[in-house]
């Protein structure tokens, strides 16, 4: 069995070097697609024994399935963002699930999200994530510009903690969940998806990731407004749609129906709203 790797990434020299060499160690191709990296992270890459794919950054499911072909013809496919990185005992783990002659068309792991506030450093929440994908059922789509979940399969699990950088600002992370919570209203506007309650899904979020996933008890005070800002994604990307709905946006909106994806990500991220 074939196993391919691959990781996403720009400018990200700080934590690139600990992923890749997680997929070095466990995977028999691994790509590393440099969408614009200007920090020197395509030459560490090819440094430590990756192939530096270049790919013009249109969103993350254009993104995926460059990596995806790039990797042909690997039988299954794995993939870490470049925040995040395996262990010693996770690789071991990977390993024996690779010699076990796996069939499902997917497989989760577990994923440690870290909080890293001042002097404060605490597990903020843990969550099983699809990583391991059979190459077959690894399909992405452009239009997915943003939290580009697989479709829903039945599969396994393979217990090897992946482990996330998720946060060391609570205001980074808000400033990233606003824009996330826009591109995703974008393509919800689109795919004519239904609104929810914008004060329902804050509160709900804060109290699934603080109370019943225990952030608060690992991280106190800090981890209640990290949580808050995390909550923020869920009303506001709701918030977003009701705006789309009513006629808002509708330079963004129409850029998106034309798949001009890059020109939307730089508009986003730079304000440019329309």
């Amino acid at each position: 069995m074939k196993l391919g790797g691959y990781v996403l990434h720009r400018n990200n020299q700080d934590t690139l070097e600990p992923c890749l060499r997680g997929l070095l160690a466990l995977c028999d191709d691994v790509v590393a697609l440099d969408s614009g990296a200007t920090d020197g992270s395509a030459e560490l890459a090819r440094s430590l024994g990756a192939r530096s794919v270049p790919h013009a950054w249109r969103g993350y499911g254009a993104a995926r399935d460059a990596a995806v072909r790039a990797l042909a013809p690997c039988d299954y496919v794995f993939f870490l963002d470049s925040d995040e990185h395996l262990g010693p005992e996770a690789v071991e783990a990977l390993r024996a699930w690779k010699a076990s002659s796996p069939t499902e068309a997917v497989y989760r792991l577990p994923r440690r999200d870290w909080a890293e506030l001042g002097a404060r450093r605490f597990r903020y929440r843990t969550q099983w994530r699809a990583r391991l994908v059979r190459r077959d059922k690894a399909v992405w789509r452009p239009e997915q510009i943003v939290h580009e979940a697989l479709p829903k399969m039945a599969g396994g699990r393979v217990h090897a903690f992946i482990e996330h950088r998720f946060a060391t600002s609570v205001e980074n992370r808000a400033v990233k969940e606003d824009r996330y919570a826009l591109l995703w209203a974008l393509r919800a506007h689109a795919e004519q998806r239904r609104l929810k309650p914008v004060g329902v899904q804050r509160v709900a979020s804060w109290v699934r990731d603080c109370m019943l996933k225990g952030a608060l008890w690992r991280g106190g005070a800090g981890a209640s407004r990290l949580a808050w800002a995390v909550a923020g994604y869920h009303a506001t990307k709701y918030a977003y749609l009701r705006e789309l709905q009513q006629g808002r946006y509708p330079e963004l909106t129409r850029i998106y129906a034309e798949g001009r994806y890059d020109e939307l990500f730089a508009r986003v991220r730079d304000g440019a709203l329309g």
